[in-house]
């Protein structure tokens, strides 16, 4: 992203950060509306957008925690409204359960991620101790940004199985949890 963070080096992180929102946010409403490539182009635009915002924070020298803060909520945010606004779009009672199951297990892997990286900084093991050039420590797991990407892009364009698709990547995401619980336990 190093060159396009370049390219366009006039834009604030920030501003890379809500621009990524509103795409993710006009996706799960085109998706909704079953728009499926006009969908996909608002959640190719939001990842790029997405990824953008890092890259210009240390192209211009300008990375802060509430930058790193307001990414993930947005994140969460979209990772949230994508499955619905696609549950919405076929809206059938196993494909609302799966769809429950899947937010429920992002609810456990945020908790199981989120209480642990404060605790990695708070031992003085997180991010900044590790030189990462992150706002937090995240252990990496089966289910990650890369799978996600995948998952939701396998969503976009199989939306006649959401049901199943939910299921398995709500599968590989608390077995992630579980990872990270045998991660935590040898290490704290």
């Amino acid at each position: 992203m190093r060159p396009l963070a370049r390219l366009v080096g006039w834009l604030p992180p920030a501003g890379a950060t809500l621009i990524a929102f509103f795409f993710g946010l006009l996706a799960a409403g085109l998706l909704a509306r079953q728009w499926y490539a006009w969908g996909f182009l608002g959640w190719f635009l939001n990842r790029l957008f997405d990824g953008l915002d890092g890259s210009l924070a240390r192209e211009q020298d300008a990375a802060s925690d509430f930058g790193g803060y307001l990414d993930i909520v947005l994140d969460f945010a979209v990772y949230a409204a994508i499955p619905l606004g696609l549950a919405l779009g076929q809206p059938a009672a196993a494909n609302f359960v799966a769809l429950a199951l899947l937010l429920a297990s992002f609810y456990v892997n945020a908790a199981s991620w989120i209480y642990l990286a404060a605790l990695l900084e708070k031992r003085q093991q997180g991010a900044v101790a590790q030189g990462q050039m992150t706002a937090v420590t995240m252990p990496a797991g089966i289910i990650g940004g890369g799978e996600t990407i995948l998952f939701y892009t396998a969503f976009i364009f199989w939306p006649g199985h959401l049901a199943l698709l939910f299921g398995v990547m709500a599968a590989l995401v608390l077995a992630t949890v579980g990872q990270r619980l045998i991660w935590a336990r040898r290490r704290l």
